[in-house]
C-alpha cells in the first residue's frame, strides 16, 4: 500500500506516494527523473549511489524511502561542486561515468568535515567507493587538485 513520505531533496520539498520499502535510489532516478545517482551493485558494496541524508553519506540503494521522510538529501544534482567535477575532469578521475556521482559526493562530504586532507584522509574519506576504471589514482590526484587554493 502507497503511503505518503514527505522529505526535501535538493532543496526543495516533495511529497511521494510509493511504497515506504521503495529503494530511495529508485524513488531519485525513476519518480523524481534525479538520474545522477548511479545504481552500480545494488547491494551498498560500490558507492556509486551515494548521496547525503542529513549531511551523512549513504548508499542510497540501501535506504527505504521511510527512512528519509523528513529528511534533507541531497544528490549529485544538488551540491555547488563545480571544483571538484572540473578537478575530475582535469586529472583524469572520471572515465566510464559510473562512479563517479557517488566518488564526488564521497568529496563534498570529507572536504565539510576536512577541508584540508592529507592523502590517507583523502583515501580513508572515499574508502567505501569503488573504480573499476582509473585504479583510484587519478581519483586521489583529483581531491588534491580540488582542495588547492585558487
Amino acid at each position: 500500500m502507497p503511503d505518503a513520505i514527505t522529505f526535501t531533496v535538493n532543496g526543495t520539498q516533495r511529497t511521494i506516494n510509493d511504497h515506504p520499502m521503495s529503494r530511495l535510489l529508485d524513488v531519485l532516478r525513476e519518480t523524481l527523473s534525479l538520474t545522477g545517482t548511479k545504481e552500480g551493485c545494488g547491494e551498498g558494496e560500490c558507492g556509486a549511489c551515494s548521496v547525503l541524508i542529513d549531511g551523512e553519506l549513504v548508499n542510497s540503494c540501501l535506504v527505504p524511502l521511510l527512512q528519509v521522510d523528513g529528511a534533507h538529501v541531497t544528490t549529485i544534482e544538488g551540491v555547488s561542486a563545480y571544483k571538484i567535477q572540473k578537478a575530475f575532469l582535469d586529472e583524469g578521475g572520471a572515465q566510464c561515468g559510473i562512479c563517479t556521482p557517488g566518488m564526488i559526493m564521497a568529496t563534498v562530504h570529507l572536504l565539510k568535515r576536512n577541508p584540508n586532507p592529507d592523502e590517507q584522509q583523502i583515501r580513508d574519506g572515499l574508502a567505501g567507493n569503488l573504480c573499476r576504471c582509473t585504479g583510484y589514482t587519478r581519483i586521489f590526484e583529483a581531491v588534491r587538485e580540488a582542495i588547492k587554493p585558487r
